[in-house]
């Protein structure tokens, strides 16, 4: 549970807004980072393995003094003139006890066969009475700063729940209680315990039976603390340690170094695209990452590539409608001339002229309206619409037979299909937009061409691309004015034709469409060998849908 509340309050810091020269996204990496060496950091502090093959050398050892001793006692620990009940002298045993406390290191118990202590090391008995001995705590570090290191450093490490499961030694306990070890021993087993003290070090234990010809005669206890295991496992902890705050200061200049090349450049970017978005001054720029082979200049450059198509769309916008209003206006200056020379005109005749010229100005308004209406709404209507592939033979076919089906109603030149056999004429688009743009084509041909004339139609592979050309035998295009017959509200109509029947659009949105379909047109006229212009050709290219 501590862990789970520790847990949620690091990841409420890491959500607070930073507003000092830190970014969200730099913490996250630099804790991302840091996490694993955390946890490398608590491993470093267990250490189990190395600290248990510590403790059990050091019982190892302790085994082995206490047979020794055990031996020792149960040989000369003995009255010699005593003959049956072969128990242990207290006053020997006393004595060797308190010579043995001087060599050895550890603490000395011996128990009688009934589970009283008999002699301790860490008590002397003498003519004045009874002297009990206490060990003095090891002497202080000269550096205060390292003595401060070590006091943290055992803070930390008796923190950790890594001797929960140990039993305390009781350091209050009575002389004559008795052992769970000792126990044992006195029923004739080794025994060994490991206990933790009430400031987190560690209590070795060891007892064993004091055997006179397989009689149990007694009961030894030897006890030793674990100081030199925990200043062996904190050594070894603090040259780890030392190799871990060299990672750790890596770690943390490499986060930040690997949050700037990623925070940095997306502030710049976010910066400029909110700059960009609320002014209008084009020398606002997003920053150029181009050189960067990674997201953060695919990033870039997908920005800028937006950022121009933005301004692209903003000048078509501002150019469609100063084309609008020029377009309009003329027909509303014509339409408000003719008002009010028929408010003053009384002959009846001149009135019916002037209600004409009103009627064709209005017929003229309401088809320019409508067409740029279509013309305004063809972006977002191909955005939404679902590519298909399109066979344009069949589509060709198609609209050959309508045409020709259409002149029993209204004579004019025939339109033929024409299409290169063995080869795909599969593409991706929009069939409806594509047959608009061939229907334009065919019907500026057909206006164009003389009454015994022929639109062909022809559709060709060439490598990648499907090519799509409309031919005509009429007068053909001027030859400065081949590019400018895409403009929108451009019209070269031919002679005779009445004023204004036309919008100008046609060819403008034809192209339109032809650039959302990724493709091509362009214009050019037909020559004989001789040079002379034998009628208009319009060339349609569309990527191949089997590439």
């Amino acid at each position: 549970m501590l862990a789970v509340r520790y847990a949620r309050r690091f990841w409420r810091w890491l959500r607070r807004p930073w507003r000092v020269g830190v970014s969200r996204l730099t913490v996250r990496i630099l804790a991302i980072n840091l996490l694993s060496i955390g946890i490398l950091f608590v491993g470093v502090l267990y250490l189990d393995r190395y600290q248990n093959n510590l403790i059990r050398g050091e019982l190892d050892a302790l085994s082995r003094q206490a047979e020794i001793v055990a031996r020792t006692i149960a040989e000369f620990g003995v009255a010699p003139d005593v003959v049956q009940d072969r128990g242990l002298s207290l006053e020997r045993v006393r004595r060797m006890v308190r010579r043995l406390s001087v060599v050895l290191a550890s603490r000395i118990r011996v128990y009688g066969p009934e589970g009283r202590l008999v002699a301790d090391g860490r008590v002397l008995s003498g003519p004045g009475g009874t002297v009990r001995i206490v060990p003095l705590p090891p002497p202080l570090q000269d550096d205060p700063m390292a003595q401060l290191v070590i006091e943290l450093y055992e803070r930390l490490v008796n923190w950790l729940p890594r001797r929960s499961g140990m039993p305390v030694w009781e350091t209050s306990i009575g002389p004559d209680a008795l052992f769970e070890e000792v126990r044992l021993a006195l029923g004739g087993t080794t025994a060994r315990e490991v206990r933790v003290t009430e400031h987190g070090g560690l209590m070795l234990s060891v007892a064993v039976p004091v055997r006179s010809y397989k009689q149990v005669l007694g009961a030894l206890m030897l006890t030793v603390e674990g100081d030199e295991i925990d200043v062996a496992v904190r050594e070894v902890r603090f040259e780890i340690l030392g190799i871990f705050g060299v990672a750790l200061a890596i770690t943390i200049l490499l986060s930040f170094y690997l949050a700037g090349t990623i925070t940095r450049p997306i502030q710049r970017l976010a910066s400029a695209a909110e700059l960009v978005r609320a002014g209008r001054n084009r020398r606002l720029s997003i920053p150029d990452f181009g050189e960067r082979r990674d997201e953060i200049g695919d990033l870039s450059r997908s920005l800028r590539a937006m950022t121009d198509g933005l301004w692209n769309r903003i000048d078509a916008i501002e150019g469609f409608a100063a084309d609008v209003a020029h377009e309009i206006k003329n027909p509303l200056t014509s339409l408000r001339s003719a008002v009010e020379t028929a408010a003053r005109v009384e002959d009846p005749e001149r009135r019916k002229r002037l209600m004409a010229v009103i009627l064709d100005d209005v017929e003229r308004l309401n088809r320019l309206i409508t067409d740029i209406s279509a013309a305004s709404r063809l972006d977002a209507e191909l955005s939404r619409e679902e590519l298909e592939t399109v066979d344009v033979a069949a589509m060709l076919a198609v609209l050959a037979e309508v045409y020709a089906a259409g002149l029993e109603d209204k004579p004019g030149p025939s339109v033929l299909g024409e299409v290169e056999s063995g080869s795909s004429f599969a593409v991706q688009g929009h069939e409806g937009r594509l047959v608009q743009v061939l229907r334009n084509l065919v019907e500026n041909a057909r206006t164009f061409s003389p009454p015994d004339g022929v639109v062909r139609l022809r559709a060709r592979r060439d490598g990648r691309e499907v090519v799509i050309t409309v031919e005509d035998d009429g007068p053909g295009l001027p030859e400065a004015k081949l590019e400018a017959v895409f403009d929108r509200f451009y019209s070269e109509r031919p002679e005779g034709e009445k004023f204004g029947t036309h919008s100008g659009l046609g060819l403008s949105i034809s192209k339109q469409i032809i650039d959302a379909h990724d493709g091509t047109i362009r214009a050019e006229n037909r020559r004989d060998p001789t040079g002379a212009v034998l009628g208009a050709r319009f060339i349609v290219r569309l990527p191949a849908a089997d590439e």
